[in-house]
């Protein structure tokens, strides 16, 4: 069994590729290991805080200095402030509502696949016997899908956060999180409305009477997507207004939903998302089984070596993700 207090932590356990460094805790004490024991339902890195008394929440969270008592725990605080970052990206997501698939790699080149099969494809005909099975062709794309760097500067001394609450601290950080999740909805709404280099831009679906939009054109557009599901819907502000407006969204149990929960609902059943960033009139409806790969390179990075050593200063905390449209049928555009 390999005791949590006993591991030596150090700078190079970062510099390791395709391995964070929980992965590399996770390696040299197992957490398979604590089966039953007090200390069973942590994970290696929270072992670590556990070993250095580090509390990082709470009414009776440490400050940030704790980190720094010793060579050995100054090796978590890269991890931290990562984990703080994750968080808040997790509480802003609304990518998982979009996305039919995420693809992790170590590296900046990626091609997706491509298919685009047309409307007799889809048909699974009855075949006679001997005779061949229809194709669908998949294929690599030829343009690599195009990844983009997010991210924020630390612009703060060690000397005037090393006093700051680890609670406070996580607050701060969590907001970083939460600004790379916006940016990174607003280039995959990008990808889906343009297309990716290898897919064509969505097709647009127009309203019966331009500057008004109706129950009716929600129909529309969920025809037109036939035979894909529409189950999501993206618009932003003023869209959003209207689509509330409409006399079917004042139904009483959508009223209910809507004041009870906060979640919006639409008649149709799709999951309705607010996106703020989108421009003009338009409403975009898809099928998130599949209409979009998402394409991170490794996880959240930080500068770990001037974090270690308190140059908290210019410290960047980053993601680098990219996003694929699949089936391009799969999203279309509604305009008014």
């Amino acid at each position: 069994m390999a005791f949590y207090d006993s591991i030596k932590l150090e700078k190079g356990m970062y510099g390791n590729s395709g391995k964070t460094f929980s992965e590399i805790l996770e390696e040299l004490d197992p957490s398979e290991n604590y089966r039953g024991s007090e200390l069973e339902g942590l994970d290696a890195f929270q072992r670590q805080l556990k070993r250095f008394d580090i509390k990082t929440g709470g009414v009776h969270s440490d400050t940030v200095q704790k980190f720094f008592r010793t060579s050995d725990s100054a090796a978590l605080f890269p991890e931290y402030v990562s984990r703080a970052v994750r968080q808040g990206i997790d509480r802003a997501d609304l990518l998982s509502d979009i996305i039919a698939a995420k693809t992790v790699i170590d590296g900046m080149d990626y091609r997706s696949v491509v298919s685009s099969p047309l409307d007799d494809e889809k048909k699974l005909k009855p075949v006679a016997e001997g005779a061949y099975l229809p194709q669908t062709t998949i294929k690599t794309g030829d343009q690599l899908v195009k990844l983009q760097k997010r991210g924020r500067m630390l612009v703060a001394s060690y000397e005037a956060v090393k006093f700051q609450k680890l609670d406070l601290f996580t607050v701060t950080l969590r907001q970083i999180g939460a600004h790379i999740a916006r940016e990174q909805l607003n280039d995959a709404v990008d990808v889906l409305i343009n297309g990716d280099g290898n897919s064509p831009a969505a097709a647009t679906v127009s309203a019966a009477t331009q500057g008004t939009l109706t129950y009716d054109d929600l129909v529309k557009l969920w025809g037109e997507l036939s035979p894909y599901e529409m189950n999501t819907l993206l618009a932003p502000t003023d869209v959003m207004k209207d689509l509330l407006s409409m006399t079917e969204m004042k139904d009483a149990n959508a009223g209910l939903t809507f004041h009870g929960t906060g979640r919006m609902i639409t008649p149709l059943g799709a999951k309705l998302l607010h996106v703020p960033s989108i421009s003009g009139d338009k409403v975009i409806g898809l099928d998130k089984n599949c209409a979009l790969e998402m394409v991170q390179s490794g996880d959240v990075i930080t500068d770990y070596d001037k974090l270690i050593d308190r140059q908290l200063e210019r410290a960047s905390i980053s993601c680098i993700t990219g996003f694929a449209k699949l089936f391009p049928d799969s999203v279309k555009v509604l305009t008014y």
